[in-house]
């Protein structure tokens, strides 16, 4: 047996947060803490995130002066700021700030001319009170200060070096620098030479800002207007109280401090159980197709970026009823998207009634990014447009959902043919075994259905719009039409996805029971999807049917006591793929014997108005 342990605490930590780079925190000048997000169209230059503001293409903008904040990117890793005629290497981007490097010098040098950084200021831009001076050759002493002489930062080649200063002089001291000086101002002490250094690296950060008068509906809700500090007349918005954001409308907004500290805490929660926790492949056979007993196909887990809300709705078309996959309670609803890179997603919504609740699924957000088996569907991210209401997007295929193609809906005029419906039924089943009993704790869906399995061009499937409130519990409790009670498993949602499979329907409510009625009385042949040409199927293929029936029967009426195992039902599946490739075909327990044994089939019999609809 094959264990994988997952990486030490710290690590993991270190790697999700790396995975979660588009949510930074960096601080102003009050050391108040800031959400910096990337712009809209999620632009990057060599290892630089372009955040909010600031943008390569003018499309990608967000303010009313796209020239003011747009940068350029030369050969795809260097990224540059125009400020007049002079072009200036950028080094980080952070909140209220740009960090640049002196104006065509690409070698490493110590100190610079103090008449060659060539900007002082003007509406949108100043020399921010966070850059440290070095001063060199300085003929009047009365320019340097003490408690600056020696500081580490990273040098040229990226190592760290302790630079000692014989004069330095903090611009945030103000006393000799003013606003709106250029570095020049030094020339007047004798000084020749200076280099600047911002949170212990090299460069100078400028801060940025927009005009008052031009700055109207800018702020999001809960924000309002602040002062630059360098920039004359010069605004940016900040978050009330209780909130935290970079304050703009078009930005990260103003989100509530509790969603910030639950995001946290499950974050850390998630990583401390994953940390903790085996991954553990088992002995059987989870791919259908594959000869090998002892090989489960994995692939590599994916890193989770955020979202905006204005890009999935962008993406789902405001969220059209066209675009809606499903409509659950327990799993919420998804809708398909396309993002503006191409790339096709589902976007799942869930709701949220407290902050226990969104902790809950942010952690298991986490657990299922973590899973790397193919037939999970690849979660690319996460969006939260209120303090309580996360979206999960999920990877998603043009070919569609099972349901889609069951219901012949949309441009799939022709129905999947028997062989293909086997290989669905066996992937989704040794995949919800996988979960629940080769991972530690177990995995469970709780919100199974054709809608939620997504088919790639090669009829392949992947699992998405997981239950997230209750996925590590195996069972629920529900409430039929007589308002009588019954554990609902995925199990139990399993045995009504194999019916629809068979049916080739997934619109009939009341099909569990018709179906159930049907195969106790030997009539399937009157519920088979007539694409299928029941009558015209060999008879190996007709008794495969019936033995589907029959399984699906099983997990209706016996898993939800826990007396059907997913791992029992998958086993059976795979064997029967892999039977049907010689024309044979295995029978279970008769279905006699299955109602034979079954209280609830007399329970049935007895109120033929019981719902199990799913």
């Amino acid at each position: 047996m094959s264990r994988f342990h997952s990486p030490p605490l710290l690590l993991t930590f270190i790697v999700i947060f790396r995975a979660f780079n588009q949510i930074t925190i960096s601080y102003s000048l009050q050391q108040e803490q800031v959400l910096v997000s990337p712009n809209k169209c999620n632009e990057k230059c060599g290892h630089l995130q372009i955040s909010f503001p600031f943008h390569l293409n003018t499309s990608c903008g967000s303010l009313s002066h796209p020239d003011t904040f747009r940068l350029s990117c030369s050969n795809s890793t260097k990224l540059h700021l125009d400020l007049g005629s002079q072009s200036y290497q950028v080094l980080n981007i952070l909140y209220g700030g740009i960090v640049v490097d002196f104006p065509g010098i690409y070698s490493c040098r110590r100190y610079f001319d103090v008449n060659s950084f060539g900007f002082s200021g003007n509406e949108f831009y100043g020399i921010s009170l966070d850059n440290v001076l070095g001063l060199s050759d300085c003929e009047d002493s009365s320019v340097c200060r003490v408690g600056c002489e020696k500081i580490t930062v990273l040098d040229c080649e990226r190592s760290n070096d302790t630079i000692s200063s014989t004069c330095c002089y903090p611009l945030s001291d103000r006393s000799i620098w003013r606003i709106g000086n250029g570095f020049s101002r030094f020339s007047s002490f004798g000084c020749r030479g200076f280099s600047s250094w911002v949170q212990g690296k090299r460069g100078v950060k400028l801060e940025w800002a927009l005009p008052r008068n031009f700055s109207k509906n800018v702020c999001a809700e809960n924000g309002f207007f602040v002062n630059a500090t360098t920039v004359k007349d010069g605004v940016r918005c900040k978050c009330q109280d209780g909130f935290i954001g970079d304050g703009f409308r078009d930005g990260v907004g103003c989100l509530k401090w509790f969603f910030i500290s639950a995001f946290i805490v499950g974050s850390i929660a998630a990583l401390y159980g994953i940390s903790r926790r085996p991954i553990t492949l088992g002995k059987w056979d989870s791919d259908p197709g594959n000869d090998d007993m002892n090989v489960i196909s994995f692939r590599k887990a994916s890193k989770p970026r955020f979202f905006t809300y204005e890009e999935l709705e962008l993406a789902t078309k405001g969220f059209d009823d066209g675009q809606k996959l499903v409509d659950g309670i327990n799993g919420g609803t998804v809708h398909a998207g396309i993002l503006s890179d191409g790339s096709h997603v589902a976007i799942q919504k869930v709701h949220c009634k407290n902050e226990q609740d969104l902790t809950q699924v942010l952690s298991r957000i986490e657990i299922l990014s973590s899973v790397p088996h193919k037939h999970v569907a690849s979660i690319l991210g996460c969006c939260f447009d209120s303090d309580r209401t996360p979206f999960v997007i999920y990877q998603f295929s043009t070919n569609g959902t099972l349901e889609e193609h069951l219901n012949h809906g949309g441009d799939r005029k022709s129905g999947l043919d028997w062989y293909q419906r086997l290989i669905i039924a066996a992937e989704t089943a040794s995949t919800l075994a996988y979960l629940q009993q080769e991972i530690s704790p177990p995995i469970y869906h709780h919100n199974l259905k054709s809608g939620n399995i997504y088919l790639d061009q090669d009829y392949s499937i992947k699992i998405a719009g997981f239950g997230l409130m209750n996925f590590m519990e195996g069972s629920s409790l529900c409430h039929n039409s007589e308002g009588g009670t019954f554990y609902r498993t995925d199990v139990y949602d399993f045995g009504i996805l194999l019916l629809e499979i068979v049916a080739g329907s997934t619109k009939n409510r009341d099909l569990p029971n018709a179906a159930l009625s049907k195969i106790r009385s030997r009539k399937l042949e009157e519920i088979v999807d007539q694409s299928l040409y029941y009558h015209e199927q060999p008879q190996f293929r007709r008794e495969q049917m019936e033995t589907i029936a029959d399984i699906a029967a099983r997990c209706l009426l016996f898993g939800g006591d826990g007396r059907l195992s997913m791992m029992d039902v998958a086993k059976e599946l795979i064997q029967i793929t892999k039977d049907s490739l010689d024309g044979s075909a295995r029978r279970g327990p008769a279905i006699d014997e299955t109602f034979s044994n079954s209280s609830l089939l007399q329970m049935i019999s007895m109120s033929p108005d019981t719902s199990f609809a799913h």
